[in-house]
């Protein structure tokens, strides 16, 4: 049983303890009164006595039947067994009388016990008040505990949820500044190995020189003297420029600017090829497939 079912209960025994209360004698403060209640009080104490006197011949006849019986130990068994059994016949049996027969007597000893009993309940009832309002304010306590745990989740949730879009948002900078890294040293490197391409090709196929001595001059290969020729390295740079900014037109066309034994060489190599329905195009073939 809870708090509020023992309150329950104690405000209904109150409740009619003072309704019957009211059908109680009243405290009369007249001699007449205090006279009457002393006779019964008297009355009740002889009873009493005349109870206690009966109890204590019972209680001396039990005492020198038991004496008798020390010398066999079987037969004190067994009328203490059969004493019993009478006994609890003759309770059985029995029904219940008062101690008095007096009115007043009986009026007086029910109106004490009511009293008795209604301060009991009275106790009863301000222990249960005094508990309730102690759950009440534990309860206040509880719900502000409570609503502080719950200002708090929400403020670590929405914390947490700044921290993850600000990890995703960082995760993301750093994935493009680290691709940004990674094609500034692509480049480094590309432009590194143009770099050596370059030396290798000005050192080992340079372009023709002009020879001051006529009879060496070349006839199908000897450019004229008004058209500037492009190194090998320019022209293979042309071409890897076409394929990659146009690669579904990666032919480049010739014109006088390109030598034609760097073209021969390219084409026999099998690093460029020409164009198959137009001799003047050529294309990288070596990425291009």
């Amino acid at each position: 049983m809870d708090a509020d079912e023992l309150l329950q209960h104690a405000r209904a025994l109150a409740k009619q303890m003072s309704v019957y209360q009211g059908s109680l004698a009243p405290d009369l403060a007249t001699d007449e009164s205090s006279e009457r209640t002393q006779r019964a009080r008297d009355e009740l104490l002889n009873e009493c006595e005349e109870q206690w006197k009966q109890l204590e011949e019972l209680q001396n006849k039990i005492t020198l039947a038991g004496t008798d019986a020390f010398q066999d130990p079987e037969s004190q068994v067994l009328n203490h067994v059969k004493a019993l059994t009478a006994e609890l016949k003759e309770w059985q049996e029995r029904q219940p009388e008062l101690l008095s027969k007096n009115h007043e007597v009986l009026l007086a000893v029910g109106k004490e016990e009511l009293q008795s009993v209604n301060k009991e309940l009275e106790m009863v009832l301000s222990c249960c008040q005094a508990k309730n309002e102690k759950l009440k304010q534990d309860l206040k306590s509880e719900q502000k505990w409570l609503e502080e745990q719950q200002e708090l989740l929400t403020a670590a949730t929405d914390r947490t949820a700044e921290l993850q879009n600000e990890i995703s948002r960082l995760s993301e900078a750093g994935v493009v500044q680290e691709m940004k890294k990674k094609i500034q040293k692509v480049k480094a490197y590309q432009e590194s190995l143009l770099d050596t391409l370059g030396d290798f090709l000005a050192e080992h196929f340079p372009l023709p020189q002009q020879q001051g001595n006529a009879n060496k001059k070349k006839k199908n290969f000897s450019p004229p003297s008004t058209v500037d020729l492009i190194s090998l390295h320019e022209i293979l740079e042309l071409l890897m420029n076409k394929m990659f900014e146009t690669p579904h037109e990666p032919y480049v066309t010739i014109d006088e600017s390109f030598w034609p034994p760097y073209i021969e060489m390219l084409l026999r190599h099998g690093i460029a090829l020409r164009h198959p329905e137009n001799c003047y195009k050529i294309r990288l073939e070596a990425f291009h497939q």
